[in-house]
């Protein structure tokens, strides 16, 4: 695979593609839902708050089960003809990811929650700007928030491969070319492979801390 350079360039690509694209929908839910549940109000919020945060444990394999009979040709969406395709990796990837951007924003907004709410109320802010003060105030650790969740996006190998199912030139990922190499007992270009892994992670972690440095988030 590594003299294939067209191949490898597509297992890259789609590997950042999935994993972003999955992010960004886990974010588009999880930091909404995440500050809704840490200023609202609202009866059973410790019990929804601790869901939130169990969910961190979730296991990938039991994420891309559920989505692969959801998906499949049986299933409810089974329609859609999703299954094996890179949109189903992303559906199974956005659920691992929504609920730890959810929990990390629970924590990163109740953190400046303690700290500046009766100092907002006292200035007169009422509560559609303390809400969003504290939005605002607390975005630093909504941006680990995503950081966390394209990490675990990146690295996943469990529900991508039952839901993908590795077919090369169409759902091969880094992760499960990792994992084929593996078991085929190429453990160099297996090796070789979890270095660009590696190497594409930290470059993106290392873009969304240049944009933190430059407050531009």
């Amino acid at each position: 695979m590594l003299t294939d350079w067209n191949a490898l360039a597509q297992i890259v690509v789609l590997s950042l593609l999935v994993a972003g694209t999955s992010t960004l929908i886990g974010s588009v839910l999880g930091i909404p839902l995440g500050a809704l549940i840490a200023l609202k109000k609202f009866r059973g919020r410790n019990f929804v708050r601790t869901l939130a945060f169990t969910f961190y444990g979730f296991p990938p394999v039991l994420a891309g089960l559920l989505v692969y009979l959801l998906l499949s040709r049986s299933g409810p969406l089974g329609f859609l003809g999703w299954l094996f395709t890179p949109i189903g990796m992303v559906l199974a990837q956005a659920v691992l990811v929504a609920p730890i951007v959810t929990g990390v924003t629970i924590s990163a907004v109740q953190v400046v929650e303690k700290r500046l709410h009766e100092t907002a109320l006292t200035l007169g802010a009422d509560e559609r700007q303390w809400r969003s003060t504290a939005i605002h105030e607390a975005r630093l650790g909504v941006l680990t928030a995503v950081m966390v969740g394209f990490g675990r996006a990146i690295s996943e190998v469990g529900a991508v491969l039952i839901v993908g199912g590795n077919i090369a030139g169409q759902t091969r990922v880094l992760t499960t070319a990792i994992v084929l190499d593996t078991s085929e007992a190429n453990y160099f270009e297996a090796t070789v492979l979890g270095i660009i892994l590696f190497v594409l992670a930290f470059a993106v972690f290392a873009a969304l801390q240049r944009l933190e440095s430059e407050g531009i988030v």
